[in-house]
């Protein structure tokens, strides 16, 4: 492949993990709930899905248990955030350092010091078909995941923008008191919306282990779950908004590697902080179009009310 090919498939893919994250919390976000454990959640999502895949599962069964794991994490914030009350920003933040000290611990203490890889492939279905230049490679030779994923994403942004789920959604993070007199349990809705949510993210973080690098180390989100909050928001939770973000993530990262394969001498590090810093740029100049749901990050009491 040449140059630009490499940086378009490079680009994809690396958009795949961010785009599933950011899109799981944005279905929290519509519904007033803010989780800023995305991070943790990603990696614990990524470590289960390594860890059995490494012991002789399937790719699919790993991604699967890694959506699972999620969901639990999402269960766990769902309920604490509507039953108990909890502070949404402490209780992700605890989820954040939770989920990167225990991935951490459980990974040396499976695997020590060394650092296995993941020897099972994924099929390329469409590549027999990706004979068309620059855009063929690119978009035909990719693995079977990278499609399931693009059409979860397609099929998430239709059901949170038509329909009486999609109106409940947004109800619940706009206006939840009267969401509840119209008859809506909003404690429901956003409980499940949680788990929703939370599962696409661990989702994301099984697809960045197993899919995107195919090896998993502690910590090796670094970051992209907080650039995942940021671009739910910039994205103002719209999933199609939310892939074009990640999609620009992932060019300004494959970036990186299509400059290493050329003469030019520039140093890594500047590499790697390439893509965060332009993402964040242009969350910054998208900030002034951001709206937020009203109720975000505000707890719901139904007893407040009646009182």
């Amino acid at each position: 492949m040449t140059v630009i090919e490499t940086l378009l498939a490079t680009a994809l893919l690396a958009a795949i993990p961010l785009m599933l994250a950011a899109t799981g919390e944005a279905i929290g976000q519509r519904s007033g709930l803010l989780n800023l454990g995305v991070e943790g959640v990603m990696l614990a999502g990524a470590f289960v899905g390594f860890v059995v895949v490494e012991a002789g599962a399937g790719m699919a069964f790993g991604l699967v248990l890694g959506a699972l794991t999620g969901a639990a994490f999402g269960a766990g914030f769902g309920l604490a955030a509507t039953r108990l009350s909890a502070n949404q920003i402490v209780l992700g933040l605890g989820i954040a350092v939770a989920g990167e000290g225990a991935t951490g611990y459980f990974f040396r203490e499976r695997f020590g010091s060394s650092q296995p890889l993941l020897e099972a492939g994924m099929s390329r279905p469409f590549a027999a078909y990706a004979d068309i230049p620059m855009i063929g490679p690119a978009l035909l030779e990719q693995r079977w995941f990278v499609y399931v994923a693009l059409f979860l994403v397609a099929v998430v942004g239709a059901w949170m923008r038509f329909g009486r789920p999609a109106l409940m959604l947004r109800a619940a993070g706009e206006s939840p008191f009267a969401t509840e007199a119209a008859g809506v349990n909003v404690t429901r809705v956003r409980l499940l919306a949680a788990v929703a949510g939370q599962s696409l993210v661990g989702l994301g973080g099984a697809a960045l282990a197993l899919v995107e690098v195919g090896f998993f180390t502690p910590g090796m989100t670094v970051g992209i779950g907080f650039i995942a909050i940021a671009i739910a928001m910039a994205g103002r939770q719209r999933p199609l908004r939310i892939a074009l973000l990640a999609i620009v993530f992932g060019l300004l990262r494959g970036s990186g590697t299509a400059i290493q394969l050329t003469d030019f001498n520039v140093q890594t590090e500047f590499l790697e902080m390439l893509p965060y810093a332009g993402v964040l740029v242009l969350v910054v100049l998208m900030g002034r179009q951001v709206r937020l749901p009203r109720a975000l990050g505000t707890p719901y009491e139904r007893e407040s009310r009646n009182a």
